[in-house]
């Protein structure tokens, strides 16, 4: 937060080296060290505890109604509640970049950060068919509703580690839902007329060999720190003016209805929120 910039767009679990392959968007490319590996730790470690009044969070990870965030900005706008697709368990990035412009236009004189879903799966394009049933959403949903934790179907990770999919078919899958996303995120830096920065809240890691494990692993662990989970993209576009910034106190909000959240979280894969 302490860094220069206007309006900061979020790509989930965006990898900088694939990032640097498939951007289309001209801006000066840089990296970051992320301080999480995983959107929990990366979420509490950059917020909690603190107040941004001057900002407006526009998200489509509910993860941030699981942490103890109350009233760090002076708007959260949760996208996942109004916008999920419940065929593909996910925001699509449309939606996303709708629902930031709506928010770029009530509030002109705050920063804006746009938490995009993708490239984060569920894998939304066509490759997607290629790797078929992989999301594991069901043990995940029963494991957050106290029920007995088991699965209809491993997680792609869980399946690539085993050998079950290949590789390449996932890595098509993954850049593809980067590939998809990127064109709205363009129509949001095209719209801004301010300074910009398009980065990501971790990496992640596909069937690769990391220490201290020895053994190949996959998914966005966290507290695991290396390039592949930490390293982000970090792309400035300078924009041609600045917004004139003020506090206000939060906008009265709720968390959220809980069994809301909780599906969600379920459908993203997430497990200890």
């Amino acid at each position: 937060m302490s860094e220069d910039w206007d309006n900061l767009i979020l790509l989930d679990a965006c990898r900088f080296d694939q990032f640097e392959r498939l951007n289309t968007i001209n801006g000066d490319l840089q990296t970051r060290t992320s301080l999480g590996s995983g959107t929990p730790e990366f979420l509490t470690k950059n917020f909690e505890g603190t107040t941004h009044h001057d900002t407006v969070y526009i998200t489509a990870n509910p993860m941030y109604r699981t942490k103890s965030l109350k009233d760090v900005f002076h708007e959260v706008i949760d996208v996942w509640g109004s916008e999920w697709d419940d065929q593909q368990k996910t925001v699509r990035p449309e939606k996303m970049a709708e629902a930031t412009l709506e928010a770029y236009e009530e509030f002109p004189g705050k920063r804006i950060i746009s938490h995009f879903m993708q490239p984060h799966y569920p894998f939304i394009g066509d490759s997607a068919r290629e790797i078929g049933d992989h999301a594991g959403y069901e043990w995940a949903y029963r494991r957050v509703q106290g029920e007995d934790a088991t699965r209809d179907h491993s997680t792609i990770w869980a399946l690539l580690d085993e050998g079950k999919v290949d590789v390449e078919a996932v890595w098509r899958a993954y850049d593809e839902n980067l590939e998809i996303a990127l064109p709205h995120v363009e129509r949001l830096v095209n719209t801004f007329d301010e300074k910009v920065v398009v980065t990501s809240d971790h990496g992640n890691l596909v069937n690769e060999r990391i220490t201290p494990f020895g053994k190949r692993v996959s998914g966005h662990p966290i507290e695991t720190y290396t390039d592949e989970l930490r390293k982000v993209p970090w792309l400035v576009i300078s924009g041609e003016t600045r917004k004139e910034i003020h506090e206000e106190e939060p906008q009265e909000h709720t968390n959220g209805d809980s069994d809301v959240v909780v599906d969600r979280l379920a459908d993203l894969g997430y497990v200890n929120t």
